[in-house]
């Protein structure tokens, strides 16, 4: 099945080929699904595995699949509704640097968002009574949950997540349930430079000294009218009140004067304004001016200070602000595309009723913030606990020196040691067991090495160890980790795999690891591989791609060759180090335990046993018998593996520690060749059991 253009050119296909030649049909099922069936009625293509926006009653959202924002000319946006590394359903706002959950909650803990992590199966659906339920607990119901009603689930291009049904008598859509009530609280929904306004219902303005890039888009945000030069007398600050940008802090201060934080914006050319919470002295220095929002909150004093040009008058009806039940902000309008095919009228009618429910929230909001100041004062050293913004005291936090003392019971239990430190159990006032790790030769500023480790802070996945804290108080620098009874690996292996890939390839700071080894990959409760000490490498030493030999990051039989040969520093230091650690894993013996032969380096011994397997590999190729493999692989085994499985690991591993690095796969492609050999290994099982 194929679609083409005026020009006659193929622009998709369902890329299905028969090799039997057998009867191929299409059929449009009655609940949606466009089927192309072969011989016996087997269901070859089917538009339920492909959604693009919108998911039908019964049509099942997997792992592999998501629902993707899209206007009426069917541009894609940047808002998806996909599983997260957790298995959760979430939205994420997917911009060109960085892909951040905005719904539900990120600062909301997994029991607030009573959901269930890591189920074994990933699947979620709407059912044909208005009831979705997912794998992970996620679920919703339409406000005329029933029978017999059409229904569709449509991730709008404003971001938000709703639900529709039908009405038969004048055949138009209107929404049974949203994501957000407030359409605001979408993150990212007016761009760069942009502010998101209630006047009454959601619209963008620009920032003082901006104005609208598309007229017709208006969440493509806003540009500079004149450029903002890095002279400080050149530039001034325009007040927002009420206002933030949420994200992007470069640095964080408490109880500092407003003066103070001026300065420090003033005086660094990245950062674009700052937020400053009066009262508190917090000041939030912002590098992106993103998620724009503007609401009278009556427990906040929050301030929003950009940096304009000093030559720009600043009107005080130039500075946007929410206006629940004032006038309307006529070319602020969110474009008509956003409407969709439901009326205008059905829209005015949900938001009116909205309004009561938001005038509630702030009532509630009012009796937060009491609260939240009546336990200030245990929440000393906690990086802000203010709404907005992710570093809360549930995520990471800033520890006393004092407090870790108690909590280790003076360094008393040591878990293990290596090059960046020594690591020691602990308990913290939640009881929650932590590890320790005192950091050697950190030399950084205060500041400096807060900001590193506000970017560690910031990544998570399911295979990296969690960071929850850390110390800074006069000479010690301390980490405080996730910790995990089953100890490290030297005492399984895909996650390890896409741990790694995350780091390189998809987290929104680009981290090589330096020194993957069996002691840096821990085994939680369930055996799930976490990696440990991720970013140390940057913290240590900061001299990039130059980094001088005497400075090595890593550990001997773990580093690749361009360690010591002076080349540029790449992710491929960390494939090779990956290489390694496959390689002793199916050999059941340390790399520096595989010879006896004193007189031999670790690094030679290697470099022989991987020549040796791939000689034995091509060999293997032209009819040779493959009882050398037997041989190879850790006679605890007493031969009990898969053969086809153990040959192909011994290929990724000797391709990992390929000499030049430019033959080493990439992390990516580690992973899909470990899918690949488990899928394999998996029909075979299957194959012989027929």
């Amino acid at each position: 099945m194929v679609l083409k253009d005026y020009n006659g050119q193929i622009v998709w296909s369902n890329n299905v080929s028969v090799s039997d030649g057998g009867h191929i049909q299409a059929q449009l099922l009655g609940n949606g699904n466009l089927i192309v069936k072969g011989k016996g009625g087997a269901i070859l293509w089917q538009s339920f595995d492909s959604p693009t926006d919108t998911l039908l009653p019964t049509q099942r959202l997997t792992a592999p699949t998501k629902l993707v924002s899209t206007n009426r000319l069917l541009v894609p946006g940047h808002y998806s509704f996909r599983f997260d590394d957790q298995y959760l359903l979430s939205l994420f706002d997917d911009e060109k640097d960085i892909s951040f959950i905005y719904w539900p909650n990120p600062r909301r803990t997994i029991w607030e968002k009573l959901r269930v992590q890591f189920n074994s199966t990933t699947s979620g659906a709407l059912d044909t009574w208005g009831h979705f339920l997912g794998s992970d607990n996620a679920t919703f119901t339409a406000a005329d949950w029933g029978p017999g009603i059409m229904r569709r689930l449509t991730l709008d291009y404003d971001g938000n997540l709703r639900l529709y049904s039908l009405n038969k008598t004048d055949r138009k859509w209107s929404v049974t349930w949203m994501a957000f009530p407030q359409l605001c609280k979408v993150r990212g929904l007016c761009g760069e430079n942009g502010i998101c306004v209630y006047t009454p219902v959601p619209a963008c303005a620009c920032a003082p000294g901006f104005e609208v890039i598309d007229p017709s888009d208006r969440s493509k945000g806003c540009r500079p009218k004149s450029n903002i030069t890095c002279d400080v007398q050149e530039v001034k600050f325009a007040k927002l009140p009420y206002t933030d940008f949420f994200g992007y802090e470069t640095s964080v201060h408490h109880s500092v004067s407003l003066d103070f934080c001026k300065n420090i914006c003033l005086h660094d050319c990245s950062c674009k304004g700052f937020a400053y919470w009066e009262g508190t002295g917090d000041c939030y220095p912002k590098s992106v001016l993103v998620g724009g929002m503007t609401l009278h909150n009556l427990g906040s004093t929050g301030t929003m200070y950009i940096k304009v040009p000093k030559g720009l008058e600043v009107l005080e009806a130039s500075i946007p602000q929410s206006q629940p039940f004032g006038p309307k902000y006529g070319p602020d309008y969110f474009p008509d595309m956003l409407k969709r095919d439901h009326s205008e009228s059905k829209y005015f009618y949900l938001y009116g009723f909205l309004s009561a429910i938001f005038l509630a929230e702030l009532m509630f909001v009012v009796l937060g913030c009491f609260i939240l100041r009546r336990e200030r004062r245990e929440l000393r050293g906690v990086w802000p606990a203010e709404a907005g913004y992710e570093m809360i005291t549930n995520h990471f936090r800033r520890y006393t020196y004092g407090e870790l003392v108690l909590a280790t019971r003076k360094f008393k239990e040591e878990l293990g040691r290596g090059a960046s430190g020594v690591v020691y159990k602990g308990v913290i006032k939640d009881n929650r067991a932590v590890a320790v790790k005192k950091l050697a030769e950190i030399n950084q500023g205060e500041e400096e090495f807060q900001h590193e480790l506000s970017v560690i802070s910031r990544i998570y996945h399911m295979n990296l160890v969690r960071v929850w804290g850390f110390c800074s108080d006069g000479p010690h620098r301390i980490l405080v980790t996730e910790y995990f009874e089953n100890g490290s690996l030297d005492k399984v292996l895909f996650g390890v795999a896409r741990g790694l890939a995350y780091l390189h390839h998809e987290c929104s700071e680009w981290v090589i690891h330096c020194d993957v080894k069996p002691e840096n990959i821990l085994l939680d409760g369930n055996l799930v591989p976490k990696i440990a000490d991720f970013g140390l490498a940057k913290l240590q030493n900061r001299g990039g791609s130059n980094i001088n030999v005497s400075k090595i990051q890593g550990t001997r039989g773990y580093l690749a060759p361009e360690w010591v040969s002076s080349l540029p520093i790449t992710a491929k230091v960390d494939v090779y180090s990956f290489g390694v650690v496959l390689l002793e894993l199916l050999k059941g013996v340390r790399a520096s335990d595989m010879e006896n032969n004193e007189d031999e380096e670790v690094e030679m011994v290697l470099g022989r046993i991987s020549r040796i397997v791939k000689e034995k590999l091509k060999l293997d190729g032209i009819g040779s018998q493959q009882s050398w493999i037997e041989d190879f692989i850790d006679a605890r085994l007493n031969g009990q593996f898969n053969n086809l499985q153990a040959r192909t690991m011994m290929g990724l591993a000797v391709s990992c520690m390929e000499e030049d690095k430019d033959r080493r796969p990439t992390m990516e492609i580690v992973v899909q060749m470990l899918v690949a050999v488990d899928d394999a290994c998996s029909a075979n099982v299957m194959a012989v059991a027929t």
